[in-house]
C-alpha cells in the first residue's frame, strides 16, 4: 500500500485497527484501476478474437428494457450472426452509464433520453406511460383515469431513481401535483415482480406500455392513458464515442422491429382520453339533471 501511495503520490488508505479504508483520493484510484483493468480484459478479448472474428458483445439494459421486445432482439441478432455471443448485463442506468465510461461494457440500452457529452446514442423506439391495473379492478372497465381516481388507488411504483418513475414524478409536478399525494405502498425495481402483483389485484402502477404487452393481448392487465397526461420516453442504445462496430448498431435496431410512434398515434390517444372524459362529463351532468327532476 504505501509502495502505491509513493506511485500515485497521494495518501490512499487510512489506516486503522480494523484495517484500511480508501481516501477520497483512493476512491479516484480505484476508479481508475478499474477501468485500465477493463480496458486490459478488453484488448485481451479483442486479441484472442481477432483471428476467430467472433468477440463477444457486452450489452447493459436497464430493468425496462429487460422486460419488453430488447432481450428478443438480442437473441436474434446473436442467431443470425452465426452465434455472436452477448454477455447481458441488467442495472440501474447511472450504473450503466459508469460501466461504459469505464470500458466495461460495449453498449448500454436504456429507457430515457441521453444528454451525457462522454457517449454517443441512437434512438431505438419511443413509447409511453400507462397506468396499468388488474381486469378484476373497477377502474378497467374505463377507457381512461384520472389523477383524482389515481390518488384513491394503492400504488406500486418502480424505484425513485429508476427513470420511470422521474419521467411520472416530472409529469406530476408540470401539472401542480406530487408524488406524496398519492398511496404508493410498495417501491419495486424488478418489473416482472410489478406486474405480478398487479394481476393479483393488490395495487396499481404507471409503467411502459412495451413492457406488459404480452399480459394485455392475453387479458391479464390492462393499460389505461391517464387523463390530460402524456409521458412519452424514448429508449436508446449508448455507446462510447470510440465505438467501431457501428454496423452492430443497425442490425440490433432492424431486429428491434422500430416503431417510433407518430404524432398521429399520440394524437389518436390524446382524443380518446379527451372524448372519454366528455363522456364521463355528460353522464354526470345527466345524471344531476335526473336527479333535479
Amino acid at each position: 500500500s504505501k509502495q502505491l501511495e509513493g506511485e500515485v503520490g497521494a495518501k490512499v488508505f487510512i489506516r486503522n485497527k480494523n484495517g484500511l479504508i480508501l481516501t477520497q483520493q483512493g476512491e479516484i484510484v480505484l476508479k481508475y484501476a478499474r477501468r485500465q483493468k477493463a480496458l486490459y480484459e478488453k484488448m485481451q478479448l479483442e486479441i484472442q478474437n481477432a483471428e476467430k472474428n467472433a468477440g463477444p458483445l457486452r450489452i447493459g439494459i436497464t430493468h425496462t428494457a429487460e422486460s419488453n421486445v430488447t432481450a428478443s432482439a438480442l437473441a436474434k441478432y446473436s442467431i443470425e450472426n452465426n452465434g455472436v455471443k452477448i454477455m447481458l448485463t441488467t442495472d440501474t442506468i447511472n450504473n450503466l452509464y459508469d460501466k461504459l465510461e469505464n470500458y466495461e461494457l460495449d453498449l448500454a440500452i436504456i429507457d430515457a433520453s441521453s444528454n451525457n457529452p462522454k457517449f454517443s446514442s441512437m434512438l431505438l423506439d419511443t413509447d409511453y406511460l400507462m397506468c396499468v391495473l388488474s381486469p378484476d379492478n373497477p377502474l378497467a372497465q374505463r377507457s381512461a383515469v384520472t389523477i383524482s381516481e389515481l390518488k384513491k388507488e394503492k400504488m406500486i411504483l418502480r424505484s425513485s431513481e429508476s427513470a420511470t418513475r422521474k419521467l411520472f414524478e416530472e409529469t406530476l409536478v408540470y401539472h401542480g401535483e406530487d408524488i406524496s399525494s398519492f398511496d404508493v405502498i410498495l417501491e419495486v425495481d424488478n418489473i416482472a415482480t410489478i406486474k405480478d402483483l398487479i394481476r393479483k389485484d393488490l395495487g396499481v402502477s404507471i409503467i411502459p406500455r412495451s413492457a406488459c404487452l404480452d399480459e394485455i393481448r392475453k387479458g391479464k392487465i390492462k393499460a389505461l392513458p391517464i387523463e390530460n397526461f402524456s409521458m412519452v420516453r424514448e429508449t436508446r442504445i449508448v455507446y462510447n464515442k470510440d465505438f467501431r462496430h457501428k454496423e452492430v448498431l443497425d442490425d440490433i435496431d432492424h431486429l428491434g422491429n422500430r416503431r417510433i410512434r407518430s404524432v398521429g398515434e399520440l394524437m389518436t390517444n390524446s382524443l380518446k382520453t379527451a372524448f372519454s372524459r366528455m363522456e364521463r362529463i355528460a353522464k354526470e351532468r345527466m345524471s344531476l339533471k335526473e336527479t333535479e327532476t
